[in-house]
């Protein structure tokens, strides 16, 4: 690598760019303003990396989000202060819901205005407390002499365990000042915590003497994918959280993926005597509300000790990086556990059983699934979902994922992030993978904007749009809680055929499911971004409604 100084680059603008394109970044995503131009000239001068306009923050942090979550590195997102920081906010509470490493670069006032509430333009006073809510760690650069410092500390902390979003302020005018002289640029320090001798050697005991253990695998142990696979080798069964899916494939026949709290989830489970939880907080949406019953002893390994029998007391907790501590638990475990041999056949089973129960509860919709699961399956494309009564049912579940980074869904129940997400996903995914990306009218029109960065972009990407001109669960719940009285549950849709004819996207319409296939084969082989749309109305409801958690009562029909 050439030495390069501060002093050769220029500004602080220039450094960051450079700091940015020397530690691997390719991508970044963003909205221009007055207060990150000279960050912005400085990456177009140097033209190492490629930087994607979004039409909103909001759309710039889901992309950056869903690219971190699919390459496995940092997504970087430039947003500018106040109100600009601000629109990315909901976003960033999904990143921060996934544990997603994301450096959010803001910007703030000049330094002699800042925090001071004098009316400067663009000024927030309170910007770093918001930031705070949203982030696992703030930073403000103050000043030239610790652009490194303060770069290396923010992107460092993203990507240590466990990973978040991080924000960090560089106010308009450091930005502008003449740099100082600096050596060579060194990746970050990755920190991850480092689980004790003696708590693995406890599990380890207590996992030889299991004939039936189970391991769940959350988003935390995305990192861990080997590890996880070797355990279900020697005789562990397998289920996951919607965020761990694919860390183990779930083409193997000892995983039940995310089929977690079915009836046949909770069978299973009495039948085990262990299981181990990894990277997973148990969410309630996922345990019943933490009702559900689960094997005993029950050990769990996490990188936030927080999270040590916060949602369920365990038996052994390992603070520790989900495939350091695996891996050194298999050192310690035979090749072959003395484990039942019918465990992987009653899991295989107890996952076609509860996938036979959602085919029935799709009705003609589960043409539409079964096609989508063999396509993400088979063409190893990147499995993007909004939150859509679609994915309610089987979007987070049925459609099998194969590997850790394949799949991206609005984790924090949010609807409207996955066009952007979509995007996302699409350039971090490689040139042969696409992002097959399911949403919902209601979400969609919350994001439809970024469709047009998709077409400027030339994402490589399919929207599969479930249309039923309404937010379905909404009237669903409406039907089952409120005596049928739909109010405010319409919407006024766009013609998406026209609206796709006006930006240029090609579009598709799906009014009998024996023609989605087809469809659905054309936009993966075309260039560039394509719409599906699957007429909801003329095709008819799905067989069982889907409406939520039922009123009152302690955990949910289906995660959302």
């Amino acid at each position: 690598m050439k030495m390069e100084t501060i002093e050769q680059a220029g500004t602080v603008g220039d450094v960051i760019a450079h700091y940015l394109a020397e530690i691997g970044v390719t991508t970044l995503f963003g909205v221009i303003s007055i207060h990150n131009m000279p960050i912005l000239d400085a990456i177009a001068r140097q033209g190492r990396m490629r930087f994607v306009p979004a039409r909103g923050e909001a759309g710039a942090m889901n992309m950056a989000d869903a690219y971190a979550r699919v390459s496995g590195g940092l997504g970087v997102c430039l947003t500018s202060t106040g109100t600009a920081a601000a629109n990315a906010a909901g976003a960033q509470s999904e990143a921060l819901t996934a544990g997603a490493p994301v450096l959010h670069i803001t910007t703030q006032v000049d330094l002699a205005y800042a925090d001071r509430d004098r009316a400067a333009i663009h000024d927030v006073p309170r910007q770093p407390e918001m930031l705070r809510g949203l982030s696992k760690a703030v930073y403000r650069m103050w000043d030239a002499n610790g652009a490194i410092g303060t770069m290396a500390a923010a992107v460092s902390a993203a990507l240590s365990a466990p990973t978040g979003p991080v924000s960090l302020e560089i106010p308009v005018d450091v930005q502008r000042t003449q740099a100082v002289p600096h050596g060579r640029i060194h990746q970050p320090v990755i920190q991850r915590p480092c689980a004790g001798d003696a708590v693995i050697d406890e599990m380890a005991a207590l996992i030889e003497t299991a004939k039936r253990p189970l391991i769940w695998l959350g988003g935390g142990a995305r990192g861990a994918s080997a590890e996880a696979t070797e355990l279900m080798r020697r005789g562990f069964g397998v289920v996951t959280s919607t965020n761990g899916r694919g860390t183990v494939s779930e083409q193997e026949p000892a995983s039940l993926g995310a089929f977690n709290m079915t009836p046949e989830a909770s069978a299973l489970y009495e039948s085990c005597d262990l299981m181990l939880v990894v990277g997973s907080r148990l969410r309630g949406n996922e345990t019943r509300n933490n009702a559900m019953a689960l094997p005993r002893p029950l050990l769990q390994i996490d990188a936030d000790a927080s999270q040590g029998g916060r949602n369920y007391p365990v038996d052994i907790f390992a603070h520790g990086d989900a495939a350091d501590t695996l891996r050194r638990l298999l050192d310690r475990l035979p090749d072959t556990l003395d484990t039942d041999p019918n465990l992987s056949f009653d899991i295989a089973r107890a996952r076609a059983q509860a996938e036979g129960t959602m085919r029935d509860m799709l009705g003609p919709y589960r043409v539409v699934a079964d096609t989508l699961s063999e396509t993400v399956s088979a063409g190893g494309h990147v499995w993007v979902r909004d939150v859509t009564i679609a994915n309610s049912t089987f979007g987070n579940r049925y459609v099998r994922v194969t590997h850790p980074r394949q799949g991206v869904h609005a984790l924090g129940g949010g609807i409207g992030q996955g066009v952007s997400m979509g995007i996302g996903a699409a350039l971090a995914g490689g040139s042969d993978a696409k992002a097959v990306t399911l949403l919902g009218d209601g979400g969609t029109m919350l994001g439809i904007a970024e469709m047009i960065t998709a077409v400027e972009e030339k994402a490589p990407l399919v929207y599969v749009l479930m249309n039923d001109q309404a937010y379905g669960v909404i009237q669903n719940i409406q039907d089952a809680q409120y005596d049928s009285r739909r109010h405010y549950s319409a919407l006024a849709a766009p013609d998406f055929a026209q609206f796709c004819a006006s930006i240029g996207m090609p579009h598709r319409r799906v009014t009998d499911v024996a023609g989605f296939a087809g469809a659905l084969d054309n936009a993966l082989s075309a260039e560039g971004p394509q719409l599906v749309e699957v007429d909801m109305c003329t095709i008819g409801p799905f067989a069982s409604a889907f409406s939520g958690p039922p009123a009152g009562a302690a955990g949910n029909k289906e995660p959302a």
